[in-house]
């Protein structure tokens, strides 16, 4: 594995990268960031990468399509088009900022680096994914994950780090719209005649919110509701959506149950139930022996030790981890901010989580 890598060249392709803005639901701005990263990579990799196209949006992609160790990553950002002239890439000493600079484009880059510090890949051995739509839920580019993770005996996802730390658990994201149906009828001269959607799901909400278990980390939040046309009519309809975390796929589900088992109190009045389990939890169990074997890679590259942290938010390393297949999280930049105005990633530990990730790779890609 070759040495050192020359920092400018680091920031530099960072910085290519964060000024071709990349908002998930601008698909001509995705197709431009896919461009972008097609030609910033050959700097970087012996072998050329591809563009393709699934579920109607951009992806990029390097080595076998199938391979054993998968570098798995997005372009897409939360950031509109226009931010950079609010927040502009800018480096002031060891902070680079900008618009999806942690989260995730320093994180790209830093594995085209690890790339191209490993000399040689075993046939079928390392590949890379790079999505556009993982901001807003993956939705199209799941299946093509799928596939990709068919042969893998290890995924290493390259968002951002917490605090420095690798990310080894993810809480599963369960989402659920709801609907509730009534019958309208004139609130002041005959309400009992109406039944009232928004007093159903009121009900459902007192009961959810006591569904969360704090001590388990089980979180329950109804987020939006829409309910009623005038304000002197019963409203004939109510929508509600719901916001469930937990650190374990058993926890989701025992949520979910309770959704599903919810009975309504007005024997008239009707509702549905949309969504469900979105990613299952990433579990310390398929990140253990990968975040040992880091510690292992760091340690003897001379490298800061490492630690290891939970997080909340979800990422497609759910979806790799879901499937069985051994995930470590969090290996791209260090810094902080991620889709907030302060974003900004670290400098100096481009180099070192690139010989970090490349010394994996070597280690677990070169056993294949």
């Amino acid at each position: 594995m070759d040495g050192h890598l020359r920092v400018d060249d680091l920031v530099d392709a960072t910085r290519q990268l964060v000024t071709v803005e990349s908002p998930t639901d601008d698909l001509t701005a995705c197709a431009e960031v896919v461009e972008a990263a097609n030609e910033l990579s050959r700097a970087w990799l012996s072998e050329p990468g591809r563009i393709e196209r699934h579920g109607g949006r951009p992806v990029w992609r390097w080595g076998p399509s199938s391979p054993q160790v998968l570098l798995l990553g997005h372009l897409d950002t939360v950031w509109p088009v226009g931010t950079l002239e609010r927040i502009p890439f800018e480096v002031d000493g060891d902070r680079m900022t900008g618009p999806g600079v942690f989260d995730m484009k320093a994180g790209v880059v830093q594995g085209w680096a690890a790339l191209s510090m490993v000399s040689a890949h075993p046939e079928g051995s390392c590949g890379m994914l790079l999505t556009t739509d993982e901001e807003t839920g993956s939705m199209a580019s799941r299946d093509l994950i799928a596939e990709a993770i068919t042969n893998a005996k290890a995924v290493f996802v390259l968002e951002p780090s917490a605090d420095g730390a690798l990310k080894t658990e993810r809480k599963g994201t369960s989402w659920y719209h709801l609907t509730f149906t009534g019958r309208a009828a004139h609130a002041g001269l005959e309400p009992e005649r109406g039944i009232n959607a928004s007093v159903e799901a009121a009900h459902f909400i007192t009961e959810a919110v006591a569904w969360a278990d704090r001590s388990l980390g089980t979180s329950v939040t109804p987020t939006v509701m829409t309910s009623g046309t005038t304000s002197n009519t019963v409203p004939a309809e109510a929508a509600l959506t719901v916001d469930v975390r937990a650190w374990t796929r058993a926890e989701q589900e025992r949520v979910d149950a309770s959704v599903r088992s919810w009975e309504l109190r007005h024997p008239e009045a009707r509702w549905s139930i949309g969504g469900g389990v979105d990613r299952s939890a990433l579990e310390s169990a398929l990140s253990a022996d990968l975040f040992a074997r880091a510690q292992r890679v760091a340690y003897d590259m001379g490298l800061p030790e490492l630690s290891s942290q939970a997080v909340g938010g979800a990422s497609d390393g759910n979806l790799t981890a879901a499937a069985g297949v051994p995930t470590l999280d969090g290996l791209g930049a260090v810094g902080d901010g991620a889709h907030a105005d302060h974003e900004w990633a670290s400098v100096s530990s481009m180099d070192e989580r690139a010989r970090l990730l490349a010394g994996l790779l070597s280690a677990i890609g070169g056993a294949a």
